[in-house]
């Protein structure tokens, strides 16, 4: 199969059929807490794609690195230092050009650095044995996936808060109850795709 091919439908498998959020439950602490206004859900969700993607660029040769020397075991602690680096960046850049936007996403910035969807992209990288190419792909396609899902989940949530619904269903019991109905619903999709 063509490798640019190849290389898409890997991004498309991991947006939408095998999502990081509805399949493997990564990432569910940005995804309710930043998810309650669409800007600050875009945000984070932009701020998590430059992430994974530079975080498995920058890892994938450091574990290349780390097994010619044979300590490989060391990965897991260069990549949490890797990606802390990065948070800082981006915390510093969103700080500098988007004041309100850094005010928006208030907390859930700092942690996309402990962000399980972000380690265990480049963990899963590394583990597969994938090549630099179909990590890239398996980044790209990770990161959108996060950023596709959280800002459809808060413009349901949006709406959702200005809807009429029982006291006892209102905040996060109602946004589970829809995190689990899109779960089902992205579950018909798997299968499509057989890479």
């Amino acid at each position: 199969m063509n490798y640019i091919i190849m290389f898409l439908l890997v991004i498309v498998n991991y947006a939408i059929i095998n999502n990081v959020i509805l399949s493997q439950f990564y990432g569910i602490c940005p995804f309710l807490g930043v998810s309650k206004k669409p800007t600050a859900s875009l945000g984070m969700g932009v701020a998590v794609i430059f992430v994974i993607v530079l975080a498995s660029a920058i890892c994938w040769p450091i574990y290349q690195l780390l097994a010619l020397a044979g300590i490989q075991f060391m990965d897991t602690i260069t990549y949490i230092l890797v990606i802390a680096s990065l948070v800082q960046l981006i915390e510093m850049i969103i700080k500098k050009y988007s004041p309100s936007l850094y005010k928006a996403l208030g907390v859930y910035l700092p942690l996309i650095t402990t962000n399980c969807a972000v380690l265990g992209v480049v963990q899963g990288n590394t583990d597969q044995g994938l090549d630099f190419g179909s990590s890239m792909a398996t980044a790209l396609g990770t990161s959108l996936g996060f950023a596709i899902i959280i800002f459809i989940f808060s413009t349901i949530r949006y709406k959702l808060d200005a809807s009429d619904c029982p006291k006892a269903f209102k905040g996060i019991p109602i946004a589970l109850i829809t995190a689990a109905l899109m779960a089902m619903a992205f579950l018909g999709f798997s299968g499509m795709i057989s890479l």
